[in-house]
Formats: structure tokens, sequence, C-alpha cells
């Protein structure tokens, strides 16, 4: 049976981004691709360019900036037949963005919430993926004391960093979107009546 640790190498755990080269490196859609599937397995230029139908000249491109940006770097080589084949991963589990100003990409909520609006719907658009491995999603709103808030927000960093660890394996990739905010809605004021 194969080793499924995931990602196959060593990484640390968190990158900081400091520079504006980073944002604008991860925030491209092939790249972000490229990042995602660097967070299963390293890969080789090939591996990428098969998986995500492009060529390889693009992805080595794509490649390169991520590569320059300290996001990805060669974990190992492996010599195939008279060439040096190199591996990529990714240089941490989880990237912490920071506000930089002068940047032109958008990390408000709404642009990674449409994304995943977008998918959602895709993928709930043909009937027979609604089985029960399929899509689901709620939305719940809970009037909670202010000091549960850090604790509730503390246990969905927990949760997501459980689904990213979670053992490789089928054939379907599927997305998990969490989050946790304070709203405007109206709410019965405590007490009440008999």
């Amino acid at each position: 049976m194969a080793d499924h640790k995931t990602p196959d190498y060593d990484l640390d755990e968190t990158l900081l981004f400091d520079r504006s080269d980073q944002f604008r490196a991860l925030f491209e859609k092939t790249r972000s691709q490229i990042i995602d599937l660097l967070n299963e397995r390293a890969a080789t230029i090939k591996d990428l360019a098969d998986t995500l139908e492009k060529p390889k000249g693009t992805i080595g491109h794509h490649v390169s900036v991520l590569a320059d940006a300290g996001l990805i770097h060669v974990v190992r080589t492996k010599k195939v037949r008279a060439i040096e084949a190199k591996y990529y991963g990714r240089t941490a589990r989880t990237f912490l963005l920071t506000p930089l100003t002068n940047i032109d990409v958008d990390l408000s909520p709404s642009h990674f919430l449409t994304t995943a609006a977008a998918e959602f719907a895709e993928a709930t658009e043909d009937g027979t993926k609604l089985e029960k491995d399929g899509p689901m999603s709620t939305l719940r709103y809970a009037r909670i004391p202010q000091s549960r808030a850090a604790e509730w927000v503390q246990r969905l960093i927990e949760l997501s960093d459980e689904f990213i660890r979670e053992e490789r394996g089928g054939d379907t990739t599927y997305g998990l979107v969490l989050g946790f905010y304070p709203t405007e809605r109206p709410h019965l004021p405590d007490g009440g009546s008999i």
C-alpha cells in the first residue's frame, strides 16, 4: 500500500507573506492550481503540465514565478534516463497573508467566497452528484458571547488543517469553505416572555 503522507516531502508549517511579488505569484489561477497540487505531493513540471492539461513551457514559466517568489522549491531530484528530473514542492503548508500596500491583488473574503460559490454551483448543477458524499452547505447564525468567538475561530482553523492533511485517495477533489464573521442581524432580547 502506498504511503499517503501529505505531502510527501518536508516543509515549513507557515510562510508569512511580506513581499508583493508573493501575492502576485499566488493569486493567478494556474499558479494557485500548482500550489494546490503540490499540497498533495512533489511533482515535476511534466506532472503538473499533464494534470493541468497545459504546455510544459507554460507550466515551466509559472513554476519559475512561484520559485522566484519563494513559494515553491526543488525538494528532490531523480535521474530519468539522461536527464535529472526536478520535483517541486511548497515551501510551507500554509501561507499567511498580511496586508501590504500597493498590491493589485483582491484579498477580500468575497474573492474566495465567489470562487467557492461558483465551484459549489457547478457541483450541484448535475443532480446525480447529490449523493451521500456530495455537496452540502448550511448557513447558521448564533448569538454568542464575544469571549467564545476566538474559540470558534480556533476550532475552524483546526478543522481546516485536519481536512488538508487528510489521506489522499479517490478520484474527486473536495473543497471546504469555512467562514466566521459578525453580522448586523437582529436578535431577541435576553430573557423572554412566559
